[in-house]
């Protein structure tokens, strides 16, 4: 699972807003401002990663 750098703080938002993928209250915005709780984020990039070709 890939891991997300949320450090920075344009990261988080003083308005809580619905999680784009559970729909939880979070005040967290992802690198394109779409509110998503990290863990979250992480799980569907995850699931919709591209799957590396097979170097043989």
């Amino acid at each position: 699972m890939p891991s997300l750098d949320w450090r920075d703080c344009h990261h988080w938002d003083s308005k809580p807003a619905p999680c784009g993928v559970c729909h939880q209250p979070t005040n967290l915005r992802s690198d394109r401002g779409k509110s998503a709780h990290k863990v979250c984020a992480e799980t569907w990039t995850d699931q919709h990663a591209e799957p590396t070709p097979n170097q043989s």
